[in-house]
């Protein structure tokens, strides 16, 4: 589960008074924690409310009022977010954190609405729409949803771990020459599959091209299925050489708050005609499998 841990705010903290370097270095050496846990994803400080403005909704009309405000005890100065397994747990982090503030204070946690909360309420289509919403915030392109049937790709399949990825472009070198010896190729497009990964990250990876007839292969080639299902697609705009840093994006952000169910299934690239091998550019795709 997702929760907001919020730092009410006390009167020296809307009167602007700084922390110090006591207490800086205590709260410094609380988030190291929280980020070895690897469950915190965001936190910041507030500034007074003084500095800040509320709009307020009555009907059509929109009233802006400036800071400060004055009920102190309602304010935030400050927040975590984190990822916890449970509502005690992110108590038991709070209770381990330094005393925010100069004077007694509270932390408030809230945890946030989760997609089956809202219950039918929340279409198909309503999910997708959200997690299209999120991608452009990450600066990725969803372009499409996609239904897929099913396909068997055919090529050269190697082994690697995240230090050792930087040598796929070597594997599309090696493979690209000898695409034109596989029998039975459908369409034109190229696949480099990313399947078979392990707890470390380890994983394979297949550059290949889809077959209809994958009985005849030469010995130095791999087939791989590919089961029909529902794909979220990727555009991926940049250099081919970005497209690693694209992946880890999807992977490491979007992935873990979309809000969509993600298949334990090979996700892939796809090449389509308009990519140009001597500009890098164009015709760029990412699939991650999705459990419709």
């Amino acid at each position: 589960m997702k929760v907001m841990v919020i730092v009410k705010a006390t009167a020296a903290s809307e009167a602007g008074e700084m922390p110090s370097t006591e207490l800086l270095t205590e709260m410094g050496k609380f988030n190291q924690e929280l980020a070895k846990s690897g469950i915190m994803l965001d936190a910041s400080g507030l500034t007074p409310s003084s500095r800040g403005a509320r709009v307020h909704f009555s009907g059509a009309n929109r009233t802006v009022v400036d800071g400060p405000f004055a009920e102190t005890k309602e304010l935030i100065a400050g927040f975590w977010i984190w990822k916890v397994k449970s509502l005690q747990e992110a108590i038991d982090w709070v209770k381990k954190c330094p005393n925010p503030m100069l004077e007694d204070s509270d932390i408030e946690i809230r945890p946030f609405f989760e997609m089956e909360d809202f219950g039918e309420a929340l279409t198909p289509d309503l999910k997708d729409q959200f997690a299209t919403t999120y991608a452009t915030s990450l600066g990725l392109n969803l372009s499409r949803f996609v239904m897929d049937t099913d396909r068997t790709i055919a090529g050269l399949n190697v082994r690697y771990t995240m230090e050792s990825r930087i040598e796929i472009p070597q594997q599309w070198e090696k493979f690209v020459p000898r695409a034109a010896s596989l029998p039975a190729v459908r369409g034109s497009c190229f696949y480099g599959v990313c399947w078979n990964t392990d707890n470390e990250c380890r994983f394979d990876y297949l550059t290949g091209l889809e077959v209809t007839d994958s009985n005849t292969l030469p010995a130095e080639f791999t087939k791989l299925k590919l089961v029909g299902r529902k794909y979220a697609v990727f555009a991926h705009t940049d250099h081919v050489s970005r497209i690693p840093q694209t992946i880890d994006l999807i992977w490491t952000k979007w992935v873990n708050n979309c809000g969509l169910q993600i298949a334990k299934a090979p996700c892939f690239e796809r090449y389509t005609s308009e990519f140009n091998p001597g500009t890098g550019m164009g015709g760029m795709e990412i699939w991650i499998p999705l459990d419709a």
